[in-house]
């Protein structure tokens, strides 16, 4: 198939209009595939997917180990790699905080280099805000190491809009990575319109809000990290669900699936946004590279809308912890 391509803001690189984001096949959702998932990626690239989306923090380096077998012997020129930073782990698998000191950020790419067996990192962004670091030593690092050669663009990922201006003024930003979906609209209000008007685009991550909307989850799923956030629990998951039920009909009269839908829906609210797809399977990223092929009209739109209102999601996307440290939700 022929994929569309949008570019990254005025600044970032051109990319397929749809990215693959790989956390999944090494962290938080399960148990997953190694074959698989190298299958999986190579699946993507070879439909005309360009963009895909690690974290070093994934698996502890095992997400960027896969993603290297998945590129052996691929043109690394025609693969946009971005890369999420600065999250703690211990051996034991536990979150330790956030770390973007400058001389962090330089040890961090260095590992980063050598387990996916790369000279350079297309986008390379903090995962999250660090507290005790200005934003501006963090951009500021990240801008030497884009005079080096070592990355070609800047990213950040979660910040609000006052954060996201004051990184542009020290180098420009290529994209914000922030969860983005039918149910998760907060970034409309005020985050949105400075990345537009600075020039900055949006990699939508969560545009199936981790499956929820997907509408292939059911209410006895356990298991995985998914458990512990509000959206997935007693009456909350019920709400959501219901309004997953009222999106499928809409879907189905269109001959596509909820999550089909769902995708389309976040590809209509610009050319400056490119969602991430989390498919850890063939089958999963067959039916996401389907919403490629569905547009959706205004009066289509005017139905979602009805459906699944703005403020219509039941719980919080995280858990309280999660949620009080997330520069964008402040």
């Amino acid at each position: 198939m022929t994929i569309s391509t949008r570019t990254l803001g005025t600044t970032g690189p051109v990319t397929s209009a749809l990215g693959l984001g790989l956390m999944g096949m090494s962290d938080l959702y399960g148990r997953s595939d190694d074959i698989e998932s190298i299958v999986t990626i190579r699946a993507a690239l070879d439909a005309g997917v360009t963009l895909l989306d690690s974290g070093d923090f994934y698996g502890v380096g095992h997400n960027e180990l896969l993603l290297r077998e998945a590129l052996a012997g691929r043109d690394r020129e025609s693969v946009v790699v971005s890369v999420k930073f600065g999250i703690l782990r211990g051996p034991d698998g536990g979150w330790n905080g956030v770390d973007t000191r400058p001389a962090a950020i330089k040890n961090a790419l260095a590992y980063t280099l050598r387990r996916i067996g790369t000279d350079y990192v297309d986008i390379y962004r903090p995962a999250r805000l660090d507290p005790n670091v200005p934003i501006e030593d963090t951009v500021g690092a990240l801008a030497e190491l884009v005079d080096a050669g070592y990355i070609r663009h800047i990213g950040l990922s979660e910040v609000g809009a006052d954060t996201l201006r004051r990184a542009h003024a020290v180098h420009p930003i290529s994209d914000l990575q922030i969860e983005y979906s039918l149910i998760s609209r907060g970034i409309e209000a005020s985050i949105l319109p400075a990345a537009r008007e600075l020039g900055i685009g949006v990699t939508a991550y969560g545009v199936l809000s981790r499956g929820l909307i997907s509408g292939h989850w059911s209410p006895d799923r356990s298991g995985d990290f998914r458990s512990s956030l509000p959206r997935f629990g007693g009456e909350h998951l019920e709400r959501n669900l219901a309004l997953v039920e009222s999106l499928r009909e809409i879907a189905e009269a269109r001959g596509a699936s909820v999550a089909q839908a769902a995708i389309a829906w976040v590809l209509a609210q610009g050319d400056d946004i490119v969602p991430l797809v989390g498919a850890r399977t063939r089958e999963r990223l067959a039916e996401s590279l389907g919403a490629l092929d569905l547009t959706l009209d205004a009066a289509d739109l005017a139905a979602i809308e009805r459906a699944v209102p703005t403020d219509a999601a039941s719980g919080d996307r995280y858990d309280a912890r999660q949620m009080s440290i997330l520069d964008s939700e402040r």
